[in-house]
């Protein structure tokens, strides 16, 4: 008799190549709908599955997970961040948590300098006016924006999406600056021609595109705080693709008003999907809907990496994405 396949449930649509291959080789129960799944269905899914796969809409505390049933035993995670995982109490519980790192880089990293350009450049603000009809002609004074060749650009987390900003900002001639948990290689340094500053309010202070690439994690909620943002220069320009949860949106959004700042682009917010009204509405404010590792490619290589999580623990070996307390 044939090994029964283990029972993976997949709290969102996936890719159609994806589910097609997890069909073939799981128990595989799909969201066909892509609604989020419901704080009562999700207790139903860990009581249920084998594996979960769970995606950043779906919260997985230790409360649902003293709700699971004995079998559950892997949590793989449709995404690079667990922030929405308690992988500490699923550790306690002998659950083993995986992500998929390194798939999303280029596109995030991409999207992180279409934000800076859009913001700098008023791109967004400029085609919604042509949209419009409101394009008069060419004005030597009309749409300016400021050149971004030259600019000192901060990076808050150097790690591989924010070194492959940094490479992407070399070629558009951005000086390069960053704040990390420790400076990365010389090798690295030397390459980037990167500025490494142990006090993050010391290059607040000093630069003029500011871009974030930290996970959230405990110490990193509102690392970008009221205090700090202050330190800004009134023309800089935040960038945020990471967690809205390491910005304190208010404050971002009062000094955004206020003229404080000159604009800001954001992929992420604090309590996603609602948005704080104070960003909503401002033309110098460029707001996108999470879309940092939308490719089709990207999504695809996320699926890939989840099937190769689970069928590595089926085979009793350590999957290679796996996530443990020590590393967050």
């Amino acid at each position: 008799m044939a090994a029964r396949k283990p029972k993976v449930i997949v709290t969102r649509k996936l890719p159609e190549p994806v589910e097609a291959r997890m069909g073939e080789l799981f128990d595989a129960e799909l969201n066909i709908s892509d609604a989020p799944m419901s704080r009562e269905q999700l207790v139903d899914a860990v009581q249920r599955a084998d594996v979960l796969a769970p995606t950043i809409t779906d919260r997985i505390d230790a409360a649902l997970l003293e709700k699971a049933g004995p079998q559950l035993k892997l949590i793989a995670n449709f995404g690079a961040g667990v922030d929405h995982i308690d992988v500490a109490a699923a550790n306690a519980r002998g659950v083993t948590v995986t992500n998929t790192p390194g798939v999303l880089t280029d596109d995030t990293a991409d999207l992180t300098m279409a934000l800076i350009m859009a913001v700098s450049r008023r791109i967004v603000e400029g085609a919604n006016l042509t949209q419009a009809g409101q394009f008069q002609g060419w004005s030597p004074t009309w749409m300016l924006g400021r050149r971004i060749t030259g600019k000192k650009l901060g990076i808050i987390g150097m790690g591989r999406i924010g070194q492959a900003v940094a490479r992407r900002a070399r070629a558009f001639g951005l000086e390069i600056h960053y704040h990390n948990r420790k400076p990365v290689s010389s090798r690295i340094a030397q390459e980037l021609s990167a500025t490494y500053w142990e006090s993050l309010d010391q290059m607040l202070a000093r630069v003029d595109i500011l871009t974030v690439h930290a996970p959230h994690t405990p110490s990193s909620y509102h690392l970008l705080s009221a205090r700090r943002l202050k330190l800004l220069q009134a023309h800089a320009v935040v960038v945020n693709t990471a967690r809205g949860e390491i910005i304190d949106e208010n404050a971002l959004g009062e000094m955004l008003a206020a003229g404080a700042i000159a604009g800001v682009g954001l992929d992420v917010f604090e309590h996603e999907p609602a948005i704080n009204p104070k960003l909503l509405g401002k033309p110098n404010a460029v707001l996108l809907p999470h879309q940092g590792s939308a490719t089709i490619e990207a999504r695809v290589q996320m699926g890939e990496k989840v099937i190769i999580n689970i069928q590595t623990w089926l085979d009793g070996h350590r999957p290679p994405d796996r996530v443990i307390p020590a590393m967050l």
